[in-house]
């Protein structure tokens, strides 16, 4: 088969099931013959890490919330088998009558995809619990037990100034994101 109506198309999802909408669709490229007409199912996703309790946590979130990307040839029933499936809610379109999907222009896929491979390689996106003036205490190092105020953040070396009074004197100390907790 040529590669000639081989095209992107954006499916609306409900927000959150995305998914479920991802899963469904590649068994049932999987098990019948829709196969031949969708080559690839894509969810645009991201990688978010945050700091509780000093511990950090890493989360999935979707880079496209209620969207859902289809490579596929729409001949036949395709777009109408795609359209019905579970939790979808229609293709992303022009608005027009017709009701026709819209393929998405070479340079928006491009750009989509670029994206999402940039989320992939990139460096881990750390949502900052921490600004200036807050009372941290310090858990771990020479200095655990501490209390003190955040002077600054640094967020791009994961660091932050706190005051620490030690001995009866204000002394500044470097410390990461996970050697402190709020308190």
């Amino acid at each position: 088969m040529s590669d000639s109506g081989k095209k992107w198309y954006v499916l609306r999802a409900i927000s959150g099931k995305e998914s479920k909408v991802q899963e469904y669709l590649e068994a049932e490229i999987k098990n019948t013959d829709l196969g031949r007409y969708v080559f690839q199912v894509l969810i645009p996703t991201e990688k978010v890490y945050s700091i509780r309790n000093g511990k950090k946590i890493s989360k999935e979130r979707s880079y496209l919330p209620g969207y859902v990307l289809v490579e596929a040839d729409l001949v036949g029933e395709v777009s109408h088998r795609l359209s019905n499936t579970p939790n979808v809610i229609g293709f992303l379109g022009d608005g027009s009558k017709k009701n026709e999907p819209v393929p998405l222009r070479q340079a928006e896929v491009n750009r989509i995809l670029g994206k999402v491979d940039e989320l992939e390689t990139s460096e881990e996106e750390i949502n900052i619990p921490y600004f200036v003036g807050e009372n941290v205490k310090v858990t771990f190092g020479p200095f655990s037990g501490f209390s003190g105020t955040i002077e600054e953040v640094n967020s791009e070396r994961k660091k932050l100034i706190v005051m620490v009074k030690i001995f009866g004197r204000k002394t500044p100390l470097e410390l990461g994101f996970m050697q402190v907790e709020k308190e």
